[in-house]
């Protein structure tokens, strides 16, 4: 096992992943958005890595709060390997980004997980998440032209 950053040669595996989440054709704009993610000290892509092969990966982002002490943690993206699920891969990842978000002085993680996703609330529970009241949002695709 290794768990390493991600670089833009993992487009190929992190597109194949996300085809896997249910996000297919990404591989049409996913090397200028991994670039610019890597580019961004706030913004991370852990890699699951064994034998050569590519597991899983996590993004996630540091925000910094205006209220309190201290950053929070947002997962943006999440996906284990259909193949690999139950192995520990995303228990893995998950641990270790917990790690870098208790170095970093967080006082919690976010994420946002579609209710159509009941496998990956049960590993969110088991990982100690909770669920939040209230999540809102605006959607601005209409307004894109």
């Amino acid at each position: 096992m290794n768990i390493r950053k991600a670089t833009l040669a993992d487009q190929t595996a992190l597109s194949d992943l996300l085809d896997q989440l249910g996000y297919p054709g990404t591989g049409d704009f996913l090397s200028a958005n991994l670039e610019r993610i890597l580019s961004q000290p706030q913004s991370e892509v852990l890699i699951y890595e064994a034998d050569g092969k590519v597991l899983g990966f996590i993004a996630f982002d540091f925000l910094t709060q205006l209220v309190v002490k201290g950053d929070f943690a947002r997962i943006s993206c999440f996906a284990v390997d259909e193949n690999a699920r139950g192995m520990g891969v995303g228990k893995a990842l998950e641990e270790h980004f917990t790690n870098l978000a208790i170095a970093r002085k967080c006082d919690r993680i976010e994420v946002h997980c579609h209710s159509r996703r009941v496998d990956a609330h049960r590993f969110y529970y088991r990982q100690g998440y909770h669920e939040s009241p209230k999540y809102l949002m605006k959607s601005l695709a209409d307004r894109q032209a």
